[in-house]
């Protein structure tokens, strides 16, 4: 049995800011850019549509409060018009694509989701991601999804799965989708340039997507986003503030082989597509030594139990009934 081969693009790019029309546009065409490239997997950043929330780390709640009303209507629905616009580009392009968006809760009208999308070389919707735990302050903006959305897909380019941001240190969450078979995973994160001073956003980023691709012999392809002026300026509200986001090494995009080594350059902060074949017959090899999945593993000793549950604000229980279909005869 022969493996595919493809050729994987992570983007690195900054939306532009809570603009979600011209942000699709930009998307847009950059899947035509890699989809040219022969690109046939093009993996984009965490809430890359229409930007992520910095204001929860350079402002009080109160003073953030109006930027997350900006956020929400700003969001997307999936399914949805915008969602739409993405599906005929990848069908255009040719090439399977994830892309990490903002979604609106189709009920509520003040829950958002970090939501991954992936979408089919033939424009389909094969599912959605919504990020389990936000990340610190980010627990201002999202909530958290569940289990119904940790999957694996199954297609022409092999399994493909993927984590939001900080999710890829959840040593269960990878092993979930490890354990599906997955061949190809995305890690899809923002640029933070406010982390605390000695976080090393792109040795933490480089680390972590190096690990899951050692343990599991698989591919990584890591999407960061960008830094634009225009969104320092959005955000910052006074000097120390501004000072944190423009520190630099904050952002990073590469591809990582299953022997956890790079095998692209590593875009660091600036804008771009980074580029890599993927030959999913590298991964055989490596897996005679350790396959956690498989024989390098004791499940005798060791269980993983995943509700995929969808959790809902309400089950109905209606009671069922046969309807009368003629008029009772009383008997005098």
């Amino acid at each position: 049995m022969d493996y595919p081969r493809f050729r994987a693009a992570a983007v690195q790019a900054a939306p532009v800011f809570l603009d979600t029309d011209a942000t699709i546009a930009k998307a847009c065409s950059l899947i035509a850019e890699a989809g040219a490239g022969g690109a046939g997997l093009v993996v984009f950043p965490e809430v890359f549509v229409p930007g992520y929330p910095y204001w929860n780390w350079t402002m009080t709640p109160i003073a953030g409060s109006p930027w997350f009303e900006r956020l929400f209507k700003a969001a997307v629905d999936i399914p949805g018009p915008h969602i739409d616009r993405l599906c005929a580009a990848a069908r255009d392009a040719g090439a399977f694509v994830v892309m990490g968006v903002n979604e609106r809760d189709p009920y509520s009208m003040g829950t958002l989701y970090n939501t991954l999308v992936f979408i089919s070389d033939r424009g389909e919707v094969l599912g959605t991601h919504r990020k389990l735990v936000p990340t610190w302050a980010e627990k201002l903006t999202w909530a958290g999804g569940d289990g119904s959305s940790l999957r694996v897909y199954d297609t022409e380019i092999g399994r493909l799965g993927g984590l939001a941001c900080g999710e890829n240190t959840n040593t269960l969450a990878r092993f979930a989708l490890l354990a599906q078979g997955e061949n190809v995973h995305t890690a899809n994160y923002i640029a933070l340039p406010t982390a605390p001073e000695d976080y090393d956003m792109v040795e933490a980023i480089k680390v972590r997507a190096m690990a899951h691709s050692f343990e599991g012999k698989v591919f990584t392809i890591v999407s960061c986003s960008a830094l634009t002026p225009e969104i320092v300026d959005a955000v910052a509200h006074d000097a120390d503030s501004r000072r944190m986001l423009e520190r630099p090494h904050s952002a990073v995009s590469c591809i990582v082989g299953p022997d956890g080594r790079l095998m692209s350059d590593a875009l660091i902060d600036e804008e771009g597509i980074v580029y890599a074949d993927i030959d999913l017959n590298r991964c055989i090899q490596p897996k005679q030594m350790h396959d956690i999945i498989g024989h390098y593993n004791r499940f005798d000793v060791f269980s993983l139990r995943l509700n995929r549950r969808p959790q809902a604000a309400v089950e109905f229980e209606d009671a069922e009934f046969e309807p009368i279909t003629e008029t009772p005869r009383h008997e005098e």
